[in-house]
Order: C-alpha cells, then structure tokens, then sequence
C-alpha cells in the first residue's frame, strides 16, 4: 500500500506538471485494450509497475496498458497480485479534467512463490483491497479493504503526505442527491430497460452529470448519491469498463460504502458485479451501481 501511494504521488506530479514537462500529447501506440496511447498512459504505467516491483510484495502484475500480465521473478515475488489502470480518463488529459489510478489486490492462491494469471481471474470478492486516486483539484485516495470501511485521504503537497480526512465514507442516507451519470449519446444503442430507467429519472426531477472519467464520476457518485450507468449496448455487446481494474475495485468500495454495483443484464442475466468470473485478464462487463434507490429502479425494469 505504500508503494501504491507513492506512485500515485508521482503520477498526481506528472500530471500536474503535463504542460511545462511536454507530456501532452500521443505515445503512439495502443494499449492492451485497443485504444491509442497518451505521453501521460505510458509514464504513469512504468511509475506502478517500477514501484510495485520494487515493494517485494507482489507476484503478479495487471495494467491495462500491458497486453499480458506481468509474473514477478521469484527473487522479487511477495504475495499479492494487483490489478490496476494507471490513468483512468486519460482521453481527458490535455484539457486539464480530472484523471486517476483504479486498483485491486487479490492475495496469492496458487501453489510456489511464482504467481500465475489464475491468481487474478477470481471473483470480486476475493479482493482483499481496493481503492482509487483522483488527480483533480486535489489529489485524493479512497479505498477499503474487504470488510473495512472506504476511507479517504487527501495529499498534503508541502507534506508529500497523504492526511486521512474522512472516515467510514457512506453514500448519504436515501440516495442524495438526484443524479444520474451516464453517456446519454449511446442510448439509441442501449436495451429497453436502461432507456426507461433513464426516463423515469428525468421525469423524476434527476439532473444528469457525466465527466467521463470513472473515477471522478464515481468519486461524485459516492460523495453526492444517485448513480452511474455505463451498461452493455448493441456497439459493446460485453460493455466498455474492464472488469479486474475498473468494474471490480469500484463495485467494492461502492458496496462497503452502502451501495449497489450490478451488472444489469449480462450473459443472459442480472448479475451483482463481485461474483463476475473473469476469464482474461482484460475482460469487460456492463456497469451499473449507486444508491439502491436509484439502482434498484433500473433492475426493477429487467424483473
């Protein structure tokens, strides 16, 4: 966890610092997931990885900017295996909207000191931590371990510290706010069920709110209530959001936080995130979670 927190502190510089470093711009190239690479995506995953390696506590890597997971030699192997996006929102980067780090650990299973892929392709709820950084205004980290509260912390930059400011972090009582988060230009792609949800919601006074970074849509989600959607459509039949690094560490925080993370209709049913089964590493699963008045309103729609 340490090691985490000190790459998300040099990421937040890096990000920071963008303009001045010229660190705007394409890589050129694509990561695992298809998509085209900033300057900012390659830097922040050599930060995690390097930092990660160096802790001596893990055995197996996943990044999404890594085609294939990273296995720890033996004479640096530890225990854990983390999963994690380097840069969320990273289409964001070069209009300065708030970006950030999504991850999860899982605790080694398979036999040996050497890790494999099978110590990663688990249920959500084997995670024993989860937590996400976000790089806006402030850089703050949010995370839980299973079992344990969400707590959030803000990065001091004269201390270079992370100070704790907020304990047992809840989704406030009944829902919060009325808001619904979602890319609405897709809807002419969605299922019927999603459509009426989201039009129940405007007939229900819900203002819409979409940033376009999960972590920063979520961390709003979380903080304010209501609810973010980014479900399955006729263009991304297995949705968009990965599920080891995105879905998975998200759909815990927001349950120990009081909330509800599913899948809506996926594989022919409706699904509670966490007990997922991921067959590669950079799977994807439709999102739906919130406050449970708000989420339930969409499952009610499939039922």
């Amino acid at each position: 966890m340490a090691q985490l927190a000190l790459a998300c502190k040099a990421t937040s510089r890096a990000c920071a610092k963008a303009g001045i470093a010229n660190l705007f711009g394409m890589a050129g190239d694509q990561n695992s997931s298809g998509d085209d690479q900033k300057k900012l995506d390659v830097l922040s995953n050599d930060i995690f990885v390097t930092a990660l390696l160096k802790s001596g506590s893990c055995c197996v890597l996943v990044s999404e900017e890594d085609e294939d997971p990273i296995i720890v030699p033996e004479a640096q192997a530890g225990r854990f295996c983390v999963a994690f996006d380097p840069l969320d929102g990273s289409s964001n980067i070069d209009c300065n909207v708030s970006t950030g780090t999504i991850f999860a650990v899982y605790e080694k299973k398979t036999p040996g000191k050497v890790g494999s892929v099978e110590d990663v392709l688990r249920v959500g709820s084997d995670i024993v931590a989860a937590g996400y950084c976000m790089y806006g205004a402030a850089t703050e980290l949010v995370l839980c371990f299973k079992g344990g509260t969400v707590e959030r912390f803000a990065l001091d930059p004269s201390l270079g510290e992370f100070v704790h400011t907020h304990s047992n972090v809840k989704f406030p009582a009944g829902g919060g706010k009325k808001i619904y988060s979602c890319n609405e230009a897709n809807s002419i792609y969605w299922d019927k069920p999603i459509k009426e949800a989201c039009d129940d919601f405007k007939k229900s006074g819900y203002s819409q709110r979409y940033v376009g970074s999960m972590v920063s849509d979520v961390h709003r989600t979380i903080l304010y209530g209501g609810i973010f959607l980014y479900p399955a459509d006729v263009k991304s039949k297995k949705g968009k959001l990965r599920v080891l690094y995105e879905g998975f560490p998200m759909a815990l925080l927001v349950e120990r936080a009081g909330g509800v993370a599913s899948t809506g209709m996926f594989n022919g049913s409706v699904q509670r995130m966490l007990d997922l089964v991921p067959t590669s590493i950079h799977e994807r699963c439709p999102v739906i979670l919130g406050a449970p008045r708000d989420v339930d309103l969409v499952l009610n729609r499939y039922k």
